[in-house]
């Protein structure tokens, strides 16, 4: 597979990042200020909830991947500014897989979260210094490549800067999008709490120990 298909594949796969957040957000935007919107958003919600910390680690995991891709197999040397997104993408991964196997949003949103803010603000500056490439710009080094330069530019307008802001957007949304799991104790004692309503003399205290 050559870099232009992989470019063309994880640019389709930013523009699907970019609906989803903007979804996200209409979502919310709409529950605020309808209560057939916020009872919608609600449902929606929480059929995602389940699935949102897995899929931001995938996220991180793709991004991650694709970005020494195009180092190791294209070729693409890494400007400066590439570096420091990759400072707060790589941890990324290494946080989220074990808050994913340990289902722990609480460690992933205090620890994630804001790399994911400080990844998103570094591609936005890194993004418009390719659209406004007269700004004074930096480099890794001499013969390096200066941030302002892109690779490549698919429909236009996406570029691996480009790539870096949907996957960190992406990863914010989702984590404010997921929820705690419910403690394995609570369907017990609320079905425990229904019987002794249904069944005078049961205890609601008679629950498994």
């Amino acid at each position: 597979m050559s870099w232009p298909q992989v470019a063309d594949a994880l640019s389709v796969l930013a523009l699907v990042a970019d609906l989803l957040v903007l979804t996200a957000l209409a979502g919310f935007l709409i529950s605020r200020l309808t209560a057939p919107g916020r009872d919608l958003w609600k449902r929606a919600r929480d059929g995602l909830a389940p699935y949102a910390l897995p899929a931001a680690f995938a996220v991180a995991v793709v991004a991650s991947a694709g970005s020494l891709y195009f180092q190791y197999g294209a070729g693409f040397v890494p400007c400066a500014l590439c570096w420091y997104q990759r400072i707060c993408m790589y941890p990324e991964t290494l946080l989220l897989g074990i808050a994913t196997f340990r289902r722990d949003l609480y460690t992933a949103r205090r620890f994630v979260a804001p790399l994911a803010l400080c990844g998103a603000l570094l591609s936005v500056y890194h993004y418009q210094l390719e659209r406004f490439p007269t700004q004074p710009t930096v480099s890794c080094g001499i013969g390096e490549p200066v941030c302002s330069a892109a690779y490549f530019n698919i429909f236009g307008f996406i570029s691996i800067a480009y790539m870096a802001l949907s996957a960190f957007l992406l990863i914010a949304t989702l984590l404010l999008l997921a929820r705690e799991p419910e403690p394995a104790g609570e369907e017990e004692g609320e079905l425990v709490t229904v019987v002794s309503r249904e069944r005078p003399g049961v205890s609601a205290s008679a629950g498994p120990r």
